[in-house]
C-alpha cells in the first residue's frame, strides 16, 4: 500500500539515549528508530517499522532537533555533526554537541542526569502494509520512509495526526469491505431470484 506524502512523527520510549565524553567533544547517542517494535497507536490499531526501510533510506541530509523544533538544531548529517547508521536493532545516531550552543549544552546536561532519555523521528511514509488480524485488530508495517529529522524529546507521544490518519485508513477499509460484502449479497440475491423465476 502506497501512502501519500504527509509529515509523520513517531516516538520510542525507554531508549538507550546517553551522553558521552569518552571521545573528543560531547556526544549524545541512541536509537532514534527501533525496528520490529510493535506500538499501539490506539485500542485495536498497531504499527511497527520494518527493517526494510533501510533498503532505500537516504541519510545524507537529516537534522537532529530538540523536541522537533526546527529552530533548535543539534546536528546535521550533511555537516558531519550527526551520524546515523542502521543495524539489526534500528537506526542508531550520534550527535556531536556544539559546546558554544547554550540550548545544546543544557540538553546534554539533562541527558547526562537522566532527565531526558527518549527519541523520536519525523518522516513521510513511502510504502507500508496494512493487515487485519483474526482478532479484529489492525497492524500497519512501515516499509519505506523519507526521513527528515530525528529528535531528542522530553515527552514522546504519537502525534494526533498519526492516530487520526490511521483511524481514517481503517474506516476506509471497513467501508470498502462493507461495500464488497453488499455487492456479494446482491449478487447472490439476484442469482437466487433469477434461479427462482426460471
Amino acid at each position: 500500500m502506497k501512502q501519500r506524502n504527509q509529515f509523520q512523527v513517531r516516538n520510542f520510549k525507554n531508549l538507550d539515549l546517553r551522553s558521552s565524553e569518552e571521545t573528543a567533544g560531547k556526544i549524545i547517542s541512541g536509537y532514534f528508530i527501533v525496528f520490529n517494535s510493535e506500538t499501539e497507536l490506539y485500542e485495536g490499531c498497531f504499527e511497527e517499522v520494518s527493517q526494510e526501510i533501510t533498503k532505500e533510506l537516504d541519510l545524507s541530509d537529516v537534522r537532529a532537533l530538540i523536541n522537533h523544533d526546527t529552530g533548535k538544531v543539534l546536528g546535521r548529517t550533511k555537516a558531519g555533526t550527526l551520524t546515523l547508521k542502521a543495524d539489526k536493532k534500528g537506526i542508531y545516531g550520534e550527535i556531536t554537541v556544539n559546546e558554544a550552543d547554550t540550548e545544546a549544552m543544557n540538553l546534554y546536561s539533562r541527558v547526562q542526569r537522566g532527565d531526558v532519555d527518549q527519541c523520536s523521528f519525523g518522516f513521510n511514509i513511502l510504502d507500508e502494509e496494512m493487515e487485519q488480524k483474526d482478532d479484529g485488530t489492525y497492524k500497519f508495517t512501515i516499509k519505506a520512509i523519507e526521513l527528515f529529522e530525528v529528535s531528542v524529546v522530553t515527552f514522546p507521544a504519537y502525534a494526533d495526526t498519526a492516530v487520526e490518519a490511521r483511524s481514517k485508513q481503517i474506516e476506509g477499509m471497513k467501508k470498502r469491505e462493507l461495500l464488497a460484502h453488499k455487492a456479494q449479497v446482491e449478487e447472490k440475491l439476484n442469482g437466487i431470484k433469477t434461479t427462482y423465476f426460471e
